[in-house]
């Protein structure tokens, strides 16, 4: 494989938005042509200039989707950086397909706690898994993999393709036992990218459709780091679950009135233009759930960098905006948050609106109690989901035909 990057850059996961923003000037000059021909290789934690890095950030909505195509349409065309822009839209793509499909999440969940319970019980399945997770499996490049995720809280998207491939077709091990430790253990770990990428390299999201990992494939784009042998040859499609047919969901469409606090959770983070729209903005409060994501806990990198990215909007809550800003305890949130709307006789809190996932229950248990002291959740949805979900009912295809119309739409023309 030709030298393909002229520098190496390690990507400082701090989780702050200045950070993040940090890390979208350094790679806004890769958006066209370089990312379109190199974004495949996956040359290890310490060498990451030929992608954006920027998923634990946008997973957080530190740094929005929109500022990033924004950043790209500045540097390129649309054409040139197309490519880009189509993997910016990805993750809106299975947010917007599991809001029509949320009994998907939930038969996820189902099966997930099948199979961890069976594993107690059956020898054979518990030693397979827990090579595979401490990455003592012997095959070449998964157990890197599997030990960079754990120590580092990321992976190269292609690697977790790889590691998807190999776990469900050379292993033979569950789906769902492998997409838990993904949720653990990935910084931007969201149930709906997340469940949905498992599913479709297994075929279910594409019925039929599978990924196949090869160790040509694993050498070429590992600049021959991995060779691995003994790897599954054919990938026939997995049974289970099928699709339902999409549904559009009743997305909120309130307006915080009166003295307002503002809640912020992992889903959302962005304070500036959450704020923005609240007239008598009060109070900011925030909550993060990592350890919701696994019946295990979360890992300790991407616990370290939810709480991490709550205390600097908090932060920033106090300093910048001059508001008095409270972290929430999880093991309550729901008393604790209803007990900070009463202190600061609050008519509204107003949050990020939460899609499918384990955060979304835990807003509608709010929602009931605040409506007891006569309190409304108002959840606010932001334009760019509003305008991409609708497309997001079948395939990836039909969304990324209408990027350039959905852009327009946005305010930022192509």
């Amino acid at each position: 494989m030709t030298e393909l990057f002229t520098d190496t850059h390690t990507v400082s996961f701090r989780p702050t938005r200045k950070a993040g923003l940090e890390q979208l000037e350094h790679f806004a000059p890769r958006m066209g042509r370089h990312y379109a021909q190199n974004r495949n290789a996956d040359l290890g934690p310490g060498e990451r200039t030929n992608v954006s890095a920027l998923s634990p950030w946008i997973r957080m909505r530190l740094v929005l989707e929109e500022e990033v195509a924004r950043k790209a349409l500045d540097g390129f065309s649309y054409a040139s950086a197309e490519k880009f822009h189509q993997e910016i839209c990805w993750r809106s793509y299975f947010k917007g397909w599991m809001e029509h499909r949320p009994s998907v999440w939930q038969a996820y969940l189902e099966r997930r706690d099948e199979h961890l319970s069976a594993l107690a019980g059956n020898a054979g399945l518990r030693n397979a898994y827990e090579e595979a997770v401490s990455g003592r499996t012997g095959v070449a490049g998964f157990d890197n993999w599997a030990r960079e995720l754990v120590e580092t809280g990321y992976l190269h998207n292609h690697a977790r393709m790889w590691f998807a491939s190999i776990w469900i077709f050379t292993l033979k091990l569950p789906w769902e036992l492998g997409a838990d430790f993904f949720l653990k253990h990935l910084m931007d770990g969201d149930p709906a990218s997340n469940t949905l990428s498992w599913r479709w390299v297994g075929g279910l999201h594409t019925r039929g459709k599978t990924y196949l990992a090869r160790k040509d494939n694993i050498e070429k784009y590992t600049d021959g780091r991995f060779s691995p042998s003994g790897l599954a040859q054919d990938a026939p499609p997995l049974e289970g679950f099928e699709n339902p047919s999409p549904r559009w969901p009743d997305l909120p469409a309130g307006k915080a009135e009166g003295r307002t606090g503002l809640l912020l959770t992992e889903e959302d983070m962005h304070l500036a233009s959450l704020a923005s729209g609240i007239e008598d903005l009060v109070a900011v409060a925030g909550c993060v759930f990592p350890d919701a994501r696994s019946p295990s806990g979360a890992g300790e990198v991407a616990k370290r960098f939810a709480q991490g990215a709550l205390d600097d909007v908090l932060r920033r809550a106090m300093e910048r905006m001059a508001l008095p800003a409270r972290k929430l305890s999880a093991d309550d949130f729901v008393q604790a948050t209803v007990e900070w709307a009463l202190e600061a006789k609050m008519d509204t809190v107003a949050t990020g609106y939460a899609p499918v996932g384990w955060v979304r229950p835990k807003l509608n248990a709010l929602k009931d109690a605040l409506s007891e002291h006569d309190i409304q959740l108002v959840e606010i949805v932001r334009d760019w989901d509003r305008s991409f979900w609708p497309h997001a009912t079948k395939g990836f295809f039909p969304l990324k035909k209408q990027i350039p119309e959905v852009y327009a739409e946005l305010g930022m023309p192509v």
